[in-house]
């Protein structure tokens, strides 16, 4: 009943009951269905999301997240940084910034890549953006028509594939070796792509330590593979985010380091410092930089100020060269556990990638068999993987899967490999 203290309280007789809101619901979604774009049907949910929500669940051992090992940060001293930049500097960090990204950070970048190699990077052609994931998405806006082409391993990173299908792209994957991308592979794919009449725009490319895979692409293909792209007039992005994880501490060459007019290079903080500050970057060609920052700058304005100065703050303040050298001797420690994990429990028919740095290893297993159906199965028995599917275009049954090494101890690795073996026998024999 209505009261004089709150004259328009409605009756709780006039409420709508539940299935009268469930009946309105369905029919605005009826009504809005028709509203959706056509780029909208292609937006799925990525696999690997799916299983990080059930990673979370107690008791379980998650070998499915590729995430950095934030326990080695000095937090503390991060926490000081951030104390004193909102004190002193607040009207600067909270405030809006460039679109390109502070000048302060974008030399910082070219500091760190020329720890790759890459000494002849130009701050004023480098374009910070939330995340690698950012820039991604920014190459297909600048480049890609739907229906064009692009290039990747196969397997290649999920998130690239969500990208790529969300701007109606057609993915083409090229084969891979223990070696990295196939450049005769890459040449029959170029040629039977351009027979059909359509254009492929570019090769996206993770050269080291490729996420799912774990393998590097040799020294002897890196330049065969550009010189392959420069030919067809197909520009290359090389994704570069485990680069300086290289574990003995020598990084493998950059495609961009001797192609400054034809790579893309995108980088990134997620594996090297962390990835909740979602800072990224691409260092372009400076033909092709305009186009590419008035792009990005279309879609988040600029990147956020706050977590551009931390950064920055964090490089002028401490040895992060010596943290990175930390997080090499951690990864490493913990890939040789899963190693021998792998090597003493996983039954007969298995074989697995061994990586040099990074954080995945690629497990396959006998033909024939399809892990995307374990994965309840995993769950059921206390382990979480990431099937192989994931990583390909299509909808095929895959007989892979992904492990992460990374943000589990050597303990937890080898009671998750543990629990996972007992699935893949149990598959095998049924096979």
């Amino acid at each position: 009943m209505n009261t004089p203290e709150n004259p328009t309280a409605p009756d709780s007789e006039t409420l709508p009951t539940e299935s009268e809101l469930a009946l309105e619901r369905a029919e605005a979604s009826s009504r809005h269905e028709s509203l959706f774009s056509e780029r909208a049907a292609n937006i799925k949910q990525s696999a690997v999301r799916d299983v990080f929500d059930i990673s979370l669940r107690p008791g379980l051992v998650s070998l499915a997240g590729g995430n950095p090992y934030l326990s080695s940060l000095p937090l503390e001293k991060i926490g000081q940084m951030a104390h004193h930049l909102i004190a002193q500097e607040g009207l600067t960090a909270l405030q809006y910034g460039g679109g390109k990204g502070t000048i302060e950070l974008r030399r910082h970048i070219c500091d760190v890549m020329a720890e790759e190699g890459i000494t002849d990077a130009d701050p004023e052609n480098i374009v910070v953006t939330t995340g690698s994931q950012s820039a991604q998405d920014v190459a297909c806006k600048v480049f890609c028509d739907p229906g064009d082409v692009v290039l990747c391993e196969d397997p290649t990173y999920v998130g690239a594939l969500n990208t790529f299908e969300a701007h109606q792209i057609q993915v083409e994957s090229v084969a891979m070796d223990e070696n990295g991308l196939v450049p005769d592979a890459l040449r029959e794919r170029i040629a039977a792509v351009t027979a059909t009449g359509k254009r492929i725009k570019f090769l996206y490319t993770i050269p080291n330590f490729n996420n799912p895979s774990g393998i590097s692409l040799a020294a002897e293909r890196r330049q065969e593979v550009v010189d392959i792209c420069r030919e067809a007039n197909i520009l290359v992005l090389e994704d570069n985010p485990y680069g300086l994880l290289k574990f003995d501490g020598e990084p493998y060459p950059t495609l961009r380091a001797n192609n400054p007019e034809d790579v893309i290079y995108m980088g990134s903080f997620s594996k090297i410092l962390a990835p909740g500050l979602r800072i990224g970057w691409a260092l372009l060609p400076e033909h092709l930089t305009r186009r590419f920052y008035l792009a990005s700058e279309a879609v988040v304005l600029c990147p956020p100020t706050l977590n551009q100065m931390l950064i920055t703050s964090y490089l002028d303040g401490h040895d992060w060269r010596a943290q990175i050298s930390a997080y090499r001797g951690l990864y490493a420690e913990r890939c040789t556990a899963m190693l021998s994990a792998l090597e003493e429990l996983m039954p007969a028919g298995v074989h697995w990638t061994t990586p040099t740095g990074g954080f995945f290893i690629w497990v396959t297993l006998p033909e024939g068999i399809d892990t995307y159906p374990l994965l309840a199965e995993a769950i059921d028995d206390g382990v979480v993987f990431i099937p192989g599917a994931a990583f390909t275009p299509g909808d095929e049954p895959n007989n892979r899967l992904r492990l992460a090494f990374s943000a589990i101890d050597p303990e937890k690795i080898h009671e998750g490999i543990k629990r996972l073996a007992v699935v893949l026998k149990r598959a095998i024999d049924a096979a």
